[in-house]
């Protein structure tokens, strides 16, 4: 299986269009320790061929550009992408799937609730404007599927989904008429190749469970939640604001934070994804970002590419 790295920052991008913290302003200004980064995205192929996004980012047009094998290779209107799988309704997650409205064929898979979300937004009506334009399709917590085009031609690639917590994005708070099921609000993705080998897609994490412990212990690869380094981060930078667990993501270095709750994880490799552009283990000089790469983990890139 081939795994590629779109975007690695979370929502908003780092630096953020808006915001003149200490990270986003040092890296504007090339004085910064590290690297600017697109919002979290990801494609898992395995043959090279074809190619499933790990949900649809906000930023997919630049990251479809900036990889060739995700290019048409033939014909007047043709791409290599064959479908993508959703964790979420988050919009950062989402938002994506409009840029891809081109009458292309696509499968996009997602728990009912979230597909039901999409589905009963006029916006996205965008993508059902001939048949077989988007295919829906339903998945179910726990229950493995074969990631397929929206011709039915298997990818090779196996997939199930875990389910991570109960929280809707707020926007659903407006919504009118709709049935959305908790346990189907945010997943984390296993996507295993025909060889076994096994990737563990968690950008959003709210909690740390024994079962959760049990699939990432189980998986080659990791990428999980690193969006906040502390709990009061946001905070800290503007004044007022929500936590970080408030906001559905373990942080990565308090007390009860990823770096002493996941210790014990041996196998994988481990690697921080969706970063928030205020998180200081951003900065490859500070200490925050030496305490993960000292515990094994390594801070995901837009770029970077591995083979399962």
């Amino acid at each position: 299986m081939r795994v590629k790295i779109l975007g690695s920052a979370a929502g908003g991008g780092f630096p953020q269009w808006n915001c003149a913290c200490q990270n986003c302003a040092g890296v504007r200004a090339g004085r910064f320790s590290g690297k600017a980064r697109s919002q979290a995205q990801v494609a898992v192929s395995q043959d090279g061929e074809c190619w499933f996004l790990l949900g649809a980012s906000p930023d997919l047009r630049s990251q479809i550009e900036g990889f060739p094998e995700l290019h048409p290779r033939e014909g007047l209107r043709q791409s290599p992408i064959a479908g993508v799988l959703l964790a979420s309704a988050d919009l950062d997650h989402v938002l994506g799937l409009l840029l891809m409205r081109e009458l292309q064929p696509l499968r996009v898979y997602g728990t009912a609730s979230v597909l039901r979300i999409l589905r009963q937004n006029s916006m996205f009506g965008m993508l059902n404007r001939v048949a077989n334009q988007v295919v829906w399709s339903e998945i179910s917590v726990g229950r493995e599927f074969c990631a397929m085009s929206a011709s039915n031609v298997s990818s090779g690639l196996k997939c199930r989904a875990v389910a991570l917590g109960t929280r809707y994005p707020s926007y659903m708070r407006a919504a009118n008429g709709v049935q959305a099921d908790p346990s189907e609000a945010l997943l984390g993705l296993i996507v295993e190749s025909q060889s076994g080998a096994k990737l563990a897609y968690m950008p959003a994490v709210p909690e740390i469970t024994d079962n959760l412990l049990e699939e990432l212990e189980s998986a080659a690869l990791v990428f999980f939640d690193g969006t906040f380094w502390s709990d009061d981060e946001l905070i800290k930078v503007q004044g007022e604001g929500e936590t970080a667990r408030q906001m559905g993501h373990v942080p990565v270095g308090s007390g009860e934070g990823t770096l002493r709750k996941l210790a014990g994880l041996r196998r994988p490799r481990k690697i921080f994804l969706h970063i928030n552009n205020t998180n200081p283990m951003l900065n490859e000089s500070g200490p925050e970002f030496k305490a993960v790469r000292e515990a094994g983990w390594e801070v995901a890139e837009d770029g970077w590419q591995f083979e399962l």
